[in-house]
């Protein structure tokens, strides 16, 4: 019997939460029309700088000339230069997310750079779209000042040639269309989930705190594990029907390709929402105020969110500590797994590590949220 009473009781809050949401107009346009305005604002208006790019050097030409050819790169601001002996090398370092750009000069590059016809190969990464286009103009561009310093050099020897030319010849791995908004539209999707899932939780559930609706339910026989639960669902289903809309903008308006599996796409979100939940449900049993709610919602998940997983802002941009401490919140291991997801594919390795991590948080913040609401009913 202890089964039908639960799916009894369990169908009921839930019917009552779904009643409630209904009411809230404002939850509703926050969790489905938010998403569709930010997915137009951000997807069409934003475009980021980028510095200290990870750049693999291939140098098949040992020689001095070569050298010098990417001496520009050494202490530039926008570089961060790794020199290897092979292109497979390289791209293993591409694949494994170790570099951002693959900088290669072939064999004959000083012999076609004194003729005047030198080419470089550059692979960009082009999941990173911000940082792709940004590697690419910067490249060209120190190449361009070794043209033009050869041109004022050979003008100086009236025998010599036109030489100092060089062609960079680039190429984008994981994003063909080379557009920023296929860099953005994961993020946003993330985004969604986080204010669903922890603010919009954590303000709506504080306010049944004010009212003193919450506590009411603890005189019933309803358990805080039923409470809690149905709590979720009304959100989650939010949340999903939220993401649902950035999926289908992303794919008819921007052309987003889904190059991972689409079930691994809704499992990794769903996991992640657990986890959103989890932390909203535990500011609102802590705080039971909704403005201290909201705050602290802003403080730990909506402005990490942005500042910190690599939504607005590459990683490899920001100083050692604060990538150690963008390590340490949920959402940088799901905005990992969207855009490898979205562009490049199934990256198991990254997909079972990561998943493991959000299983972890979800875990941890169901069972505090749980012990908190407990205590916070019993006092």
């Amino acid at each position: 019997m202890l089964f039908p009473d639960f799916s009894r009781r369990l169908r009921a809050l839930v019917h009552k939460e779904f009643l409630q949401l209904g009411r809230d107009r404002s939850s509703l346009l926050l969790g489905v029309v938010l998403p569709l305005l930010l997915i137009l604002l951000i997807g069409y208006g934003i475009s980021l700088d980028v510095k200290n790019v990870p750049t693999a050097v291939v140098l098949e030409d040992a020689s001095p000339t070569a050298r010098d050819a990417v001496s520009f790169l050494d202490g530039s601001p926008y570089f961060s230069p790794r020199y290897v002996t092979s292109m497979k090398e390289a791209e293993r370092l591409l694949k494994s997310r170790d570099v951002d750009v693959i900088l290669r000069l072939p064999p004959d590059f000083s012999r076609r750079l004194a003729q005047g016809n030198a080419k470089a190969q550059a692979v960009l990464y082009g999941v990173n779209t911000t940082t792709a286009m940004s590697a690419q103009a910067y490249l060209e561009a120190g190449f361009a000042a070794l043209a033009a310093l050869a041109a004022q050099e050979a003008a100086l020897r009236p025998s010599s040639n036109d030489g100092g030319y060089v062609a960079v010849e680039s190429r984008l791995w994981f994003n063909d269309a080379n557009t920023s908004a296929w860099f953005f539209i994961p993020g946003l999707v993330m985004l969604i989930m986080t204010i669903v899932g922890v603010f919009l939780t954590a303000v709506v559930m504080a306010r049944e705190w004010e009212r003193g609706t919450f506590e009411s339910l603890f005189v019933t026989p309803v358990r805080a594990a039923e409470l809690i639960l149905a709590k979720m669902i009304p959100y989650f289903c939010v949340a999903m029907a939220g993401m649902g809309l950035c999926l289908i903008a992303g794919r008819f308006l921007y052309e987003l390709p889904m190059r991972g599996s689409l079930l691994l796409i809704l499992g990794v979100s769903m996991l992640y929402l657990v986890v959103a939940l989890g932390i909203g449900l535990t500011i609102s049993a802590v705080t039971k105020n909704q403005f201290v709610a909201c705050q602290i919602a802003l403080l730990v998940s909506f402005m990490p969110s942005l500042m910190l997983s690599g939504f607005m802002f590459d990683p490899h941009s920001q100083p050692v500590v604060i990538r150690g401490i963008s390590r340490l919140f949920p959402t940088t291991y799901y905005l990992e797994l969207l855009k490898s997801l979205f562009l490049a594919g199934n990256n198991w390795p990254l997909l079972i590590k990561n998943s493991l991590l959000l299983t972890i948080y979800a875990v941890f913040f169901l069972a505090l949220a749980g012990k908190i609401t407990r205590k916070k009913v019993e006092e």
